[in-house]
């Protein structure tokens, strides 16, 4: 009902849930106006009834650093703007689907496919949320002004997290004119609110928690179970409830994950490291997840160079999207592989994840570096 994410952040500042904070209290009224706006027809029948258009559904693009509170308010619009069908993504995950159906839509009937996937998209839902906007491929960059537009066109509201302010997007990408209309979309259409107020409540979540733990064990893992649902906000009674996740990792491959939930990921030394994955495996990780928890880490003896070589290739994607890691090992980084092809070039990733562990590491926002 209008008005019911302004009350749902209301409680949570009373509760003390929140702190006050004006970006985030400007961000909520525009999500209520966004509410507003759904609840109405959508666009296209009113000019059916009455021989008039309906103004095209609008949308809230919401950026600013880590921990502002971004995913809790497109949370909040989600759970409280009244309509049916819809659906909360990450944005990764969503343009994956995009160009599987594009791969479909070209081996059908002519004209723009873009188009009719995006038709597509608005007869099975009116409102996406998307977490993450994060442009890093000239797939995506030359396709999303049409794909958007055709969107907002066919009544589907959006709200979307991002890091960056629009004029950031693929900032120096291959052919970026090509998608400056993309940036001049979201200007006209959407509302662009920046949140970047006084509290970090991730940094406020990080702290406090240990990030290498060692031994592997009981209490590591009860430690690194606890960090979970501080970081998620997941009810401790509910642990069965925790959702796995299917990754596309491309190339027709997958990777299971066990445990995903809000951008965190958990997943067992085992998995990632012990099976054959590479560098495309470990990048969709870093793109997905904001934060990994990462268990059974071992003691590589000279045996284990391919695990070994895994494992500097994860820390690496890791890094180099800022990705938080916490992680239960039988040793401190120096230690983990001792003697071995490739020690030398694990001595980076000692220094990495030494650098991982410090404040200034946890206060970064996930994306690709700037290094």
């Amino acid at each position: 009902m209008p008005g019911s994410v302004v009350k749902a952040y209301a409680a949570l500042v009373e509760a003390g849930e929140l702190r006050p904070d004006p970006d985030q209290a400007r961000a909520v009224q525009a999500l209520d106006r966004f509410a507003r706006d759904m609840a109405g027809p959508k666009p296209g029948l009113l000019g059916r009834l009455f021989g008039k258009t309906a103004r095209p559904a609008r949308g809230v693009y919401l950026w600013g650093g880590v921990g502002r509170g971004k995913s809790m308010l497109m949370d909040l619009a989600y759970d409280h703007v009244p309509v049916e069908p819809k659906c909360r993504t990450h944005f990764h995950a969503f343009m994956i689907d995009v160009h599987a159906r594009l791969r479909e839509a070209r081996r059908g009937e002519e004209g723009d496919p873009v188009i009719r996937v995006a038709e597509q998209i608005a007869g099975e839902v009116r409102f996406l949320a998307f977490d993450e906007m994060m442009v890093t491929n000239s797939a995506d960059a030359m396709i999303m002004s049409r794909l958007f537009t055709a969107l907002l066109d066919g009544g589907v509201g959006l709200v979307t997290t991002s890091n960056r302010p629009p004029d950031d997007l693929y900032r120096d990408g291959l052919n970026r004119e090509l998608f400056l209309p993309f940036i001049n979309l979201i200007e006209e259409r959407l509302e662009v609110l920046p949140l970047n107020g006084p509290t970090d409540y991730r940094l406020d979540r990080m702290r406090g928690l240990d990030t290498w733990l060692v031994p592997n064990g009981p209490e590591a893992t009860e430690k690194l179970r606890a960090a979970f649902f501080q970081l998620t906000d997941h009810p401790v009674e509910d642990r069965s409830a925790v959702p796995s996740e299917t990754l596309d990792v491309g190339s027709g491959r997958t990777l299971e994950v066990p445990k995903s939930l809000k951008g965190v990921a958990v997943f067992s030394f085992k998995k990632l490291c012990g099976e054959a994955r590479g560098a495309a495996d470990y990048l969709a990780v870093a793109r997905r997840f904001h934060t990994v928890i990462l268990v059974g880490v071992p003691v590589m003896t000279r045996e284990m160079r391919n695990e070994a070589a895994r494992f500097v290739t994860l820390i690496d994607a890791l890094y180099e999207h800022r990705v938080k890691l916490l992680a239960a090992a039988d040793a401190e980084p120096n230690d983990l592989y001792p003697a071995g092809d490739g020690r030398f070039e694990f001595e980076r990733t000692v220094s990495r994840l030494e650098e991982m562990q410090s404040a200034d590491y946890l206060g970064e926002g996930h994306g690709l570096s700037e290094d």
